[in-house]
C-alpha cells in the first residue's frame, strides 16, 4: 500500500491521500476527492506508510488519475481566476474600499468563486458581492485571512535562505511571543525576528523546546558559584557548543563545556583541568586564637585589660567596704553622688 502527498497550488501544504494499489510518481496530476468536492492536484512525494500523527480515518482515496479533459478544465480554471482577480481588484478600487486583494480560487467543477482578502478593519462588501455574482454567475464567497495565511498562499524566501515554513511543511499557526526571543538570546529588532508576514518568525516556537532543555541543564546567567576551582561567575551560555562561559578571575574568560561544569560543581575536578582552567583554588584557613597582647598591637576592638588584682572577681565582703565607704563620702553605692533633698521652709 502507498499514500501520495499532493499539492493543491505552488506554494499550499502536502495532503495525503491513499493511493490504493496505484502506481505513481512525483509530477503526476490526480483527481481527489475533499470536504469541498472534487479537485485537482499533482504528486509532491509517494511514501509506503502516512506520517506520524495523521489519523487513518482522516486519509481519502484517490479518485483517479488526471485525464486531458481534466488537465484542460483545470487550466481553463487558472485563466478564469487570473481574469476574476484582475477585476475584482478594480472593484475594489472604485469603491475605495480599504481591502487587499491576496487570491482568487476556482472550483474544479466551477460551483464556487472564493477571493481571499486581507483587511486592517470590517469591510462592508455588499455592493462588491453582487456585482461579482452578476459577472461570473456562480456562487461567490469573499473570505477575509490574516497577514500570515496571506504569506502561505503567496510564499516567499525566508532569512534563512529557504521557502516560508508557512508554504512548506506548517500546518497550523501556533502563538508565537517575544518571550521565546528573549529566551533565544535574540537581538529584539523587528526586522530580524520577524518574517515575510512582518510577524514574529514562526521558527521561534519549534525551536523553544530547543532551547528550554538547554537552559535546565546549564546555571543561571550572571550568577556567581563556589566550584572546586574557587568563585566563578557565568557570564554567558553556547547553546551550539553546549558550554559555558566563565570569569576565571582577573578578568579572564574561559569556556567549559556543562560535563565539566558538574565535575566542578560536584567538586570532583581534574587537576589537570584546574591547571588549564588557570584558576588558583581559594582554599578557607581555620581562623587562629589572637592572644591579647596581638590584639593591642593590631589596634583591633577595645583594649583588652590584663589580668589583675583590678579585674579579679570582688568577694561580697570587699563589695559591702566599698558600699560603706561610699556613703561615707555622700555616694551611692554605684558610685553617683546622692542628692540631698531641701527643706521647706515652716509657715
Amino acid at each position: 500500500m502507498a499514500y501520495i502527498g499532493v499539492k493543491f497550488r505552488e506554494h499550499g501544504l502536502i495532503y495525503y491521500f491513499d493511493a490504493q494499489e496505484q502506481s505513481f510518481k512525483k509530477g503526476d496530476q490526480v483527481v481527489v476527492c475533499t470536504e469541498e468536492g472534487l479537485g485537482m492536484a499533482w504528486v509532491a512525494l509517494v511514501r509506503e506508510e502516512p506520517p506520524a500523527g495523521l489519523q487513518m480515518q482522516n486519509i481519502k482515496p484517490v479518485d483517479r488519475r488526471a485525464e486531458e479533459a481534466d488537465i484542460q478544465a483545470e487550466a481553463e480554471n487558472r485563466r478564469i481566476g487570473g481574469e476574476a482577480f484582475a477585476f475584482c481588484k478594480s472593484r475594489i478600487r472604485a469603491a475605495g474600499l480599504e481591502m487587499k486583494l491576496v487570491d482568487v480560487e476556482v472550483r474544479f467543477d466551477r460551483s464556487k468563486m472564493i477571493f481571499y482578502f486581507t483587511a486592517p478593519s470590517r469591510v462592508d462588501f455588499r455592493d462588491l458581492i453582487k456585482t461579482l455574482v452578476s459577472e461570473y454567475r456562480t456562487r461567490i464567497e469573499l473570505r477575509q485571512i490574516g497577514v500570515r495565511h496571506e504569506a502561505q498562499i503567496l510564499g516567499g524566501i525566508g532569512d534563512c535562505g529557504r521557502g516560508c515554513c508557512c508554504s512548506t511543511f506548517l500546518r497550523r499557526f501556533d502563538p508565537v511571543t517575544i518571550k521565546m526571543a528573549k529566551e533565544q538570546q535574540l537581538f529584539l529588532n523587528p526586522s530580524k525576528i520577524s518574517g515575510c508576514c512582518g510577524r514574529l518568525l514562526c521558527c521561534l516556537n519549534f525551536e523553544k523546546n530547543f532551547y528550554s532543555d538547554f537552559y535546565k541543564k546549564c546555571p543561571r546567567i550572571g550568577k556567581k558559584y563556589q566550584t572546586s576551582a574557587g568563585e566563578l561567575k557565568v557570564l554567558r551560555a553556547n547553546i551550539f557548543q553546549d558550554s559555558l562561559v566563565v570569569d576565571a578571575g582577573g578578568g579572564e574568560e574561559k569556556e567549559i563545556s556543562l560535563p565539566e561544569w558538574q565535575e566542578l560543581i560536584s567538586h570532583q575536578g581534574n587537576g589537570s583541568f584546574l591547571t588549564s582552567l588557570q584558576v588558583s583554588a581559594s582554599k578557607e584557613q581555620p581562623e587562629k586564637e589572637v592572644s591579647q597582647e596581638q590584639a593591642r598591637e593590631q589596634g583591633s576592638g577595645a583594649d583588652v585589660p590584663k589580668p589583675g588584682p583590678e579585674t579579679e572577681k570582688k568577694g561580697p565582703d570587699q563589695k559591702k567596704d566599698e558600699s560603706a565607704a561610699s556613703r561615707r563620702k555622700g555616694k551611692a553605692p554605684g558610685g553617683s553622688r546622692r542628692k540631698r533633698r531641701k527643706s521647706k521652709p515652716k509657715k
